[in-house]
């Protein structure tokens, strides 16, 4: 996640909330919107959300398994 974060960063986008699961909802929609922009190539960008996406369902099962 730290490389999404850095990625992000050369772009001059910062994300921290103290919500980790919103963290990676908004880093979702800035890596959109960077290729949306053709900022990124498909394969980052592939890769981008892949990451976001597996950290998000690793931190939601985190949390049903704590309720």
């Amino acid at each position: 996640m730290l490389d999404i974060y850095e990625l992000l960063k050369t772009y001059g986008t910062y994300i921290y909330t103290r919500d980790p699961i919103g963290d990676l909802m908004l880093m979702e929609d800035e890596i959109r919107e960077l290729y949306k922009a053709n900022v990124l190539d498909s394969k980052d960008y592939q890769m981008a959300l892949l990451l976001i996406r597996q950290e998000t369902t690793k931190l939601r099962m985190k949390e049903n398994n704590q309720s």
